[in-house]
């Protein structure tokens, strides 16, 4: 009997829903309904605007927050791109820098009459006692203490003090303990050239009567400083250019201040010079006067490119 009821009210409700349907669609099609549609939509109107405006605003900030990521993947690709290419540029440059001394090495190598090693300079001893560097080849490659080193341009460095098998020390020519009898081109006028604690040499003891300009070019003179010992250095090394004059009118030397021509501060890559036999006596040949039994020995300057002569044995020597 319930389950008749039910479906009766069941049935009911959905004969008055049918029939509700039929009248409000039959009184859709009447003005009074249509105006009342158009009424709500324009009253909704706003309603749904702000709605369509909010969705197509979220879309916005996702399409956007899309965006900005793919943006910034897109920065750190370029990025590294940049940053490889950085990299590679700074090689490049460093590897021109390298190629620009070695061949400026090379062309000192060609226009010197003597065997050179080109090194790589990996030490500085710099302080306000010392001016020295280190070089990362030594006796292996035929370097001995005594030897000369220059840089791009002939320009002279300083002499080799030390060498290991496999490293060599180089005493600089702006360290105080240095001497070398420098030339002044123009004029010829010689003179000690000193390393000093600065940015210049001092070239001293230079006659007052010889003219020395400003800008002039000092070689080394390959001459020695006496008691018949060799110049260490070969003539025609450039050492600098003269930047300063000191003249007193009542002496009768004067002396200069000379700009290295090589930068010493910042040596990379040097040549020794290997067989130049420098810093030895010249013994005189067996007819001289002064030579005989028990005599001493006297020494003479020989230039640099003349060969060694050794003593011949006097008479009463000789077998």
């Amino acid at each position: 009997m319930f389950a008749t009821r039910a479906s009766r009210r069941r049935g009911v409700a959905f004969a008055l829903l049918i029939a509700a349907s039929l009248l409000l669609l039959g009184l859709s099609r009447t003005p009074p309904m249509r105006e009342l549609e158009r009424g709500l939509g324009f009253a909704f109107a706003p309603i749904q605007g702000a709605i369509s405006g909010l969705t197509r605003g979220v879309t916005s900030v996702f399409d956007a927050i899309a965006e900005i990521d793919r943006l910034r993947r897109d920065n750190q690709q370029l990025q590294a791109r940049s940053d490889a290419l950085e990299v590679e540029n700074r090689r490049l440059a460093e590897i021109r820098v390298q190629n620009e001394q070695l061949t400026r090495l090379l062309e000192v190598r060609s226009s010197l009459d003597y065997e050179t090693v080109a090194a790589e300079v990996i030490g500085r001893q710099v302080s306000q006692y010392e001016r020295m560097v280190t070089l990362d080849k030594g006796t292996d490659h035929g370097i001995a203490e005594g030897d000369v080193v220059v840089a791009g341009g002939a320009a002279l460095v300083g002499q080799v003090v030390e060498a290991g098998a496999n490293y060599s020390r180089i005493l600089l020519i702006s360290d105080t303990r240095s001497t070398v009898i420098g030339l002044v081109e123009a004029s010829r006028a010689t003179g000690e050239v000193r390393g000093q604690l600065g940015g210049a040499l001092v070239m001293a003891n230079i006659p007052s009567t010889d003219e020395v300009a400003i800008d002039d070019t000092v070689v080394t003179a390959g001459i020695d400083l006496g008691n018949g010992i060799r110049s260490p250095f070969p003539k025609g090394l450039v050492v600098g250019r003269v930047v300063d004059v000191q003249r007193d009118p009542n002496a009768v030397v004067q002396a200069a201040f000379v700009l290295p021509a090589a930068p010493l501060d910042k040596l990379e890559y040097l040549l020794v010079i290997t067989d130049y036999e420098g810093g030895l006596p010249i013994v005189p040949p067996s007819d001289d006067p002064g030579a005989g039994p028990g005599a001493s020995p006297t020494f003479t300057i020989a230039p640099d490119e003349g060969p060694i002569v050794l003593p011949s044995p006097t008479s009463e020597e000789a077998p």
